[in-house]
């Protein structure tokens, strides 16, 4: 019932902030859009009270009541209630400036109005204000196959709320800073290497890989990502129907060939050898492949590099890397 009260609110909100009035006179048309920035928008909206106590608590009022056009996720007070349960904060005072300010910018996507008709029907990656190693921006992946979710774990209440410096979608759900895992965990299409990162902490030795690229603290690292289809590939490429056919200190030794101990994103990419965890491979950086030690050859997926979160960056490959298979 309050999230139904707090929706109606929000569409009175979007009709009078993005209302367009045509006066007529003769053949002249004025059309008025809308009168509010992101801030006051927010201010006017009692659901949304928790967000701008946090945005003033952060400092963040003059860079959201900037003009240039921003995207903002908007979340609920019961999204911001239910986060600092989690977190083990009674209050948001309790919360540190340095982190709230991280978890705001990850809510806000600068220089574009990105519309909810842009996202249905669409699934990819964009950038948020949030900072990440190196001073990168870190990833925001965005699935609207089934309404519109971000990270795999925000849906969006309420899209397409104009303001004069940008659109406001309103989630139900605070974004939390991003880590290797919520990337790999959030595309469907990295699921098979979800399931090989779980069946090599099953054995010994391991990293252990899910702690590893879950813990925020962790890294950075650069992981490189087979798809779905390029797991399959090396099934059939070993003879076998299941990686749980496979030893897991082989898959140990596979996965460790993917993993980098650097962030380095696309454009650090340099020609030469590699130094992964599990040993040397070769990079063609005019070329984007990854080269192993079997003379297999991998390609970087251009669509879908520099994903990247607080503890390193992911650029996915469609070709499993293996280690030298004579030694």
């Amino acid at each position: 019932m309050k999230r139904l009260k707090a929706i109606k609110k929000l569409v009175i909100v979007l009709i009078t902030t993005s209302l367009f009035v045509s006066c007529s006179n003769d053949d002249d048309n004025t059309v008025i859009g809308p009168t509010l920035n992101i801030v006051e928008t927010a201010q006017s909206v009692n659901d949304l009270s928790i967000l701008v106590d946090a945005v003033v608590q952060a400092g963040l009022v003059n860079a959201l009541t900037a003009s240039g056009d921003k995207t903002v996720l908007a979340p609920t007070n019961e999204a911001f209630t239910a986060f600092l349960a989690e977190k083990g904060f009674s209050s948001l005072a309790e919360v540190p400036n340095d982190v709230l300010t991280q978890i705001l910018l990850n809510h806000v996507i600068a220089g574009a109005n990105i519309s909810s008709s842009a996202l249905i029907g669409n699934t990819g990656y964009t950038n948020t204000m949030a900072s990440g190693p190196n001073g990168t921006n870190l990833s925001l992946y965005y699935d609207g196959t089934s309404g519109v979710t971000f990270n795999g774990a925000a849906k969006v209440a309420m899209p397409d709320v104009s303001t004069t410096n940008g659109i406001v979608h309103v989630i139900d759900k605070v974004i939390d800073i991003p880590t290797i895992a919520t990337f790999a965990t959030t595309n469907p299409n990295l699921s098979v290497l979800v399931d090989a990162l779980v069946y090599a902490d099953s054995g010994t030795p391991t990293v252990p890989y899910i702690a590893t690229v879950s813990n925020a603290m962790s890294g950075p690292f650069t992981v490189f990502a087979p798809t779905n289809d390029a797991f399959v590939a090396l099934l059939a490429e070993l003879n076998v129907s299941a990686l749980s056919e496979v030893e897991t200190s082989t898959v140990d030794a596979v996965l460790l060939h993917h993993i980098v101990n650097a962030n380095v994103q696309s454009n650090q990419l340099t020609s030469g050898e590699v130094a992964t965890i599990g040993g040397p491979i070769t990079a063609d950086a005019s070329a984007f492949t990854l080269t192993d030690a079997n003379g297999r050859t991998s390609n970087i997926v251009t669509t879908l590099v520099d994903i990247q979160g607080i503890n390193g960056v992911v650029h996915v490959i469609d070709r499993v890397i293996l280690p030298n298979l004579e030694q």
